[in-house]
């Protein structure tokens, strides 16, 4: 079982979308522009391709400011808990754009424990939609990529899942289910996936 993290584990929807409005308005971009491009995609990407005249890096550094004083405006979903205590301990991970310290953060803080493996934007040369941080998870868990379940929110993190060979439940947590009918089955929360979930495990 592989997971992204933000919008599927964690509620970060309304806090980024405060700090890219705040960094679009900063740089003098449209923050509905900016928007479209941050969603399953690392933060470093995003501005590549929204400002492209500036360093990415350096707008990476700012965006994390911006994220610092965001607090604790990342709660965990309520109904992950009761997912991840259905899985067998060391047989799932997560796969995120973010940074792997932030998302330890973000789960302790929610009582979900420490994924067993964890592939962050530091981990993979090319993010989502590129497969890459999928495949470096399956082989992180000596596990076929087609034998592994995806839970994505974005049509960047659903295509690099396909991609990857891998099957793919998408949330509505963030978009519609038009946005996401490359995903396999398509539900709208976490405990509306758990029958699948648990159909996988079985199978």
């Amino acid at each position: 079982m592989l997971f992204d993290a933000d919008g599927v584990l964690v509620d970060s929807y309304a806090a980024y979308r405060r700090i890219w409005t705040r960094w679009a308005l900063h740089r003098g971009l449209d923050p509905a522009t900016v928007w479209s491009h941050t969603h399953g995609r690392r933060a470093v990407d995003t501005i590549a391709v929204a400002a492209p005249r500036l360093d990415p890096e350096a707008e990476y550094r700012l965006v994390r400011d911006f994220m610092a004083e965001e607090g604790d405006a990342f709660p965990v979903y309520p109904d992950a808990a009761a997912v991840l205590q259905v899985l067998h301990a060391d047989r799932w991970g997560v796969v995120t754009s973010g940074r792997a310290q932030t998302v330890r953060q973000r789960l302790r803080a929610g009582g979900l424990p420490d994924p067993p493996v964890l592939v962050d934007n530091t981990h993979v040369t090319r993010g989502k939609p590129h497969p890459e941080g999928y495949l470096r998870a399956a082989g992180l868990l000596r596990t076929p990529a087609e034998r592994c379940l995806v839970i994505e929110d974005a049509p960047a993190g659903v295509e690099a899942a396909r991609t990857a060979a891998m099957t793919v439940i998408g949330l509505t947590t963030t978009h519609s289910a038009d946005q996401l009918t490359h995903a396999h089955h398509v539900v709208g929360s976490l405990t509306d996936a758990k029958p699948f979930i648990q159909d996988w495990l079985r199978s």
